[in-house]
């Protein structure tokens, strides 16, 4: 599912937690598991910073 912080991301930032996935994966973990793990740094990030999408109002 896709969510608000995850839709706001430049592409070097996508491209970073391409990169971020890859690792994980190369260690062995699933990639499901992988992409959640990011996932979750992501907005984690997002709600430190406060950010808001441009959509948000």
């Amino acid at each position: 599912m896709l969510d608000s912080a995850l839709l706001g991301l430049t592409h070097a930032q996508q491209q970073q937690a391409v990169e971020q996935i890859q690792k994980l994966m190369a260690i062995g973990v699933p990639a499901g598991q992988a992409i959640k793990l990011v996932a979750e740094e992501l907005r984690k990030r997002h709600e430190e910073k406060g950010t808001n999408c441009p959509s948000d109002g």
